[in-house]
């Protein structure tokens, strides 16, 4: 019920993986909105706050599900995948692991640029290092913004590549992430 199987994504991988995209669409979308605010805003300080907070959550559960995905089972693609698109797949798949880390350790050095840790929710505080580059925020953050659009493309790429084997190929590769195996 919680693992993989060949045929199936286990309740572990499939809670994961929705909780993932809800989170890096709303930071994403958060992001976007939070670098017009002025001084001004009621929320200047606090939207950054949350987005880190939200953010340092987001890469624990990333940490999490590379570690699951590479110990589990991972169910078999339909018998009807052609070979171009299993590894298109794979490097789409590959690709956004990359993208996701690229943005959070980004983000981890915006908010480190200045040697300060960076406080979760009030509940811990992930300590800070020193800056080890010249324009650490400027360079980091063209990075962070750069990576974050690249990955809402691929974001957009996987949900479509979903639709069109659940609407067009009428194959399970989407039913696998919605209905978990239950034995």
């Amino acid at each position: 019920m919680f693992r993989n199987s060949k045929q199936n994504y286990g309740l572990t991988a499939i809670i994961t993986h929705w909780l993932s995209a809800i989170v890096v669409i709303g930071l994403f979308a958060v992001g976007v909105w939070m670098v017009e605010l002025t001084y001004y805003s009621p929320w200047y300080k606090n939207a950054p706050h949350l987005h880190k907070s939200i953010g340092v959550l987001l890469l624990a559960l990333t940490v999490f599900r590379l570690i699951w995905r590479w110990s589990n089972t991972k169910p078999e693609a339909d018998s009807s995948h052609i070979l171009l698109e299993k590894h298109a797949a794979k490097i789409t798949h590959s690709i956004i692991y990359l993208l996701l880390l690229t943005i959070m350790l980004s983000g981890l050095m915006i908010s480190m640029a200045e040697g300060r840790g960076i406080m979760v929710f009030d509940w811990f505080e992930v300590p800070g290092i020193s800056p080890f580059m010249a324009n650490q925020a400027d360079v980091a953050g063209s990075i962070h913004q750069l990576a974050a659009y690249g990955l809402m493309g691929l974001v957009l790429l996987h949900g479509l590549g979903a639709l069109k084997h659940h609407f067009i190929d009428k194959d399970a590769t989407l039913v696998k992430m919605l209905k978990f195996n239950r034995g």
